[in-house]
């Protein structure tokens, strides 16, 4: 049987995996999308987690809501990657020097 430990050490992993994903590679904005991410997955495992062990299924519905926030964060994401890809020609985040004040 799968228990809370089991769950917690998972979502654990991912958000370990997602802050590593930022700080090891700080260049390549896709990446840092899909560690962002891999953070909020890991927050969604926690609601889970909790949600399953108190036996409240309150957990389960602010997962979703979580889940349209980051589909939206993706889609804005992506649509200005294409945008800078297209002015720049490089998704270099180092590049991406025209927003300094």
């Amino acid at each position: 049987m799968v228990s809370l430990t089991h769950y917690l050490t998972l979502g654990a992993i991912l958000l370990c995996l997602g802050v590593a994903g930022i700080f090891l590679n700080r260049k390549n904005i896709i990446i840092l999308l899909m560690s962002i991410e891999l953070m909020l997955l890991a927050a969604n495992m926690n609601f889970i987690a909790f949600s399953r062990f108190l036996g409240n299924p309150d957990g389960q519905v602010f997962v979703f809501f979580i889940l349209t926030v980051a589909a939206a964060e993706v889609a804005i994401g992506l649509a200005i990657l294409i945008v800078l890809f297209r002015n720049r020609s490089s998704i270099n985040v180092a590049d991406l020097d025209d927003l300094k004040g």
